[in-house]
């Protein structure tokens, strides 16, 4: 079974603070806050889990192509990452699940 993003905030109950493509695939996971750890890590089409709710987030969101970025341990997600992960279509999610918690369930998702 293909798993989208929308598969993803209705199995672990995740809030949707920005909509872009729910419909997107998601082929894997990404977790990490070093942000250029991350750039040249992350792969198209993964979910990234991570604190980091800031404009570089989503500028490293669009460059590594990732379906969509997961903010673990509700973490804030501030007014201009909101913005311009509106404008480039980035979806963000949240959930107050920890980082391992939220990546041993993505885990399960995409192995069934």
């Amino acid at each position: 079974m293909s798993v989208t993003v929308k598969n993803l905030v209705e199995a672990m109950g995740l809030e949707i603070l920005v909509e872009g493509d729910l419909n997107r695939a998601v082929i894997g996971g990404c977790c990490g806050d070093l942000l250029s750890w991350v750039m040249g890590r992350a792969r198209a089409g993964d979910a990234w889990i991570t604190v980091m709710g800031n404009v570089n987030a989503v500028a490293v969101a669009v460059l590594a192509d990732t379906a969509c970025i997961l903010l673990a341990e509700d973490s804030p997600l501030d007014e201009p990452a909101r913005q311009r992960a509106e404008n480039q279509g980035v979806t963000i999610l949240r959930s107050s699940e920890t980082i391992y918690q939220l990546a041993l369930e993505l885990g399960r998702l995409l192995e069934a």
